[in-house]
């Protein structure tokens, strides 16, 4: 009877045969190198734009004829 290899099988990397009473020890792994972040410069933001606030730092409300007291539009009859 003759050996025929397999097609449905491969040899796996890592499994040859060594010499006997050598031991197979593994490559130890080596972290991947990271990559470096660079920082955002930080930039002060000017205050003179903001809505006026009240204690709380909400915003102070102003009343707007075009919206009613839930903030929706006020519906108005076409001109």
């Amino acid at each position: 009877m003759s050996d025929k290899k397999d097609n449905a099988t491969f040899d796996l990397p890592g499994f040859e045969p060594g010499a006997p009473g050598e031991a197979l020890v593994p490559e130890p792994k080596r972290p991947a190198p990271r990559a470096r972040r660079s920082t955002l410069k930080q930039e002060q933001i000017p205050l003179l734009n903001l809505d006026e606030t009240d204690a709380t730092g909400l915003p102070v409300w102003k009343s707007d004829p075009d919206l009613d007291l839930t903030g929706l539009p006020v519906w108005k009859p076409a001109a």
